[in-house]
């Protein structure tokens, strides 16, 4: 795993109720990932959704600018065990993209695919929520690379690593599926509430 930007520079946790247990404040927001970042072309990407589906779609760069978007504010919480408050998001509403894919009544799971070859899966009722969004930017600002541009899935109420950066599409399931997380020893929820870090937790 790749970390930059030293995430140790702590704050007063300023409302219990916001801040899960075991997790720490920071203004800083690091940058975690396994690998190089990938590179991605937005000649070639495409956003895409098949699966337990009606309508399996896909959508280039230039089509998924036109998709309805959105703006959210919320608290991300990392299983590094720091929390960045008041994040600033702008991007496309999750049900936006499922409403137009028609989820079948079988699904029950998404694998959420990123460039690269990442993925990582999250039960259908976490994935269908209002705060849920396809990410373009950040506090007004484009994504960086590092940060998961062009697009990153953004979950708040889960692990910040429930939501897969560079993402490049979803695919919906009748039966759970572990990402590349989960198969190495990362919880098959992660609601940062519980403490779901691992699996044994």
């Amino acid at each position: 795993m790749i970390i930059r930007k030293n995430p140790n520079i702590r704050f007063p946790n300023p409302d219990p109720a916001r801040v899960p247990p075991g997790q720490f404040v920071t203004q800083q927001w690091p940058v975690l990932h396994f690998g190089q970042i990938p590179k991605v072309d937005l000649q070639t990407w495409k956003f895409s959704i098949w699966g337990e589906v009606e309508n399996p779609i896909s959508w280039t760069w230039g089509e998924f600018q036109s998709l309805p978007r959105a703006a959210r504010r919320n608290d991300v919480h990392c299983v590094t065990h720091w929390t960045r408050l008041d994040n600033e998001w702008e991007g496309v509403p999750v049900r936006e993209v499922l409403r137009l894919a028609r989820p079948k009544p079988e699904a029950r799971f998404v694998v959420e695919h990123a460039v690269g070859g990442w993925t990582t899966n999250v039960p259908l009722p976490d994935f269908d929520r209002d705060d849920n969004l396809l990410a373009t930017h950040h506090s007004g600002k484009p994504l960086t690379a590092e940060h998961g541009a062009p697009m990153r899935i953004v979950i708040p109420h889960l692990y910040f690593w429930k939501g897969a950066k560079w993402a490049s599409g979803l695919e919906l399931t009748r039966e759970d599926r572990a990402g590349f997380w989960e198969e190495n020893g990362y919880h098959m929820r992660g609601d940062p509430w519980k403490e779901e870090r691992f699996s044994g937790d």
